[in-house]
């Protein structure tokens, strides 16, 4: 996930990441292509202009079955863990969740996050959607942070479980 110096996502559901920088493009396309699938909410998905190319797009909405067939999207809903189940039967070994906030703090709740990456932009919305949305306390153990430009960090914890 992109985030803001102030730990924000975007502003409000509609906004597409066009805030982040080139280099957290590359590195979001990077990690999404090695997993192969990115999970999102379908608000979150409703901001992309198209489908992501080359990984499986599961788009967590409330009626699956009233969705049009597009290729390269999977429409689930229900429990996280059993769609999880899911993508492992089809023989995907890891997934990328990419928000937004609401699907976050289901997984999290849920104990089903094992790393998280952040790029931190230079950037302040003072107002918007958080990371997570719940009150759990988590803790993280730090794998990695090193600079993607001049401004941009980038962090990768492992989850404390």
């Amino acid at each position: 996930m992109a985030i803001t110096a102030d730990g924000k996502i975007a502003k409000d559901k509609n906004q597409f990441a066009n805030w982040t920088s080139p280099e957290d493009k590359k590195k979001f396309i990077e990690v999404s292509k090695d997993c192969g699938v990115i999970m999102m909410g379908e608000n979150t998905f409703n901001t992309f202009p198209a489908p992501l190319k080359n990984r499986l797009n599961v788009v967590f909405t409330k009626n699956p079955d009233n969705k049009e067939s597009i290729e390269g999207v999977k429409w689930v809903s229900g429990e996280v863990s059993k769609v999880l189940e899911e993508l492992n039967k089809l023989g995907y070994k890891k997934a990328l969740l990419g928000g937004g906030s609401y699907l976050n703090s289901l997984f999290l709740k849920e104990n089903l996050i094992d790393e998280i990456m952040l790029s931190i932009e230079p950037k302040i919305f003072g107002s918007g959607l958080n990371l997570f949305n719940l009150d759990k306390d988590t803790d993280l153990e730090l794998i990695e942070c090193s600079k993607l430009n001049d401004n941009t960090v980038f962090v990768h914890y492992k989850v404390k479980k």
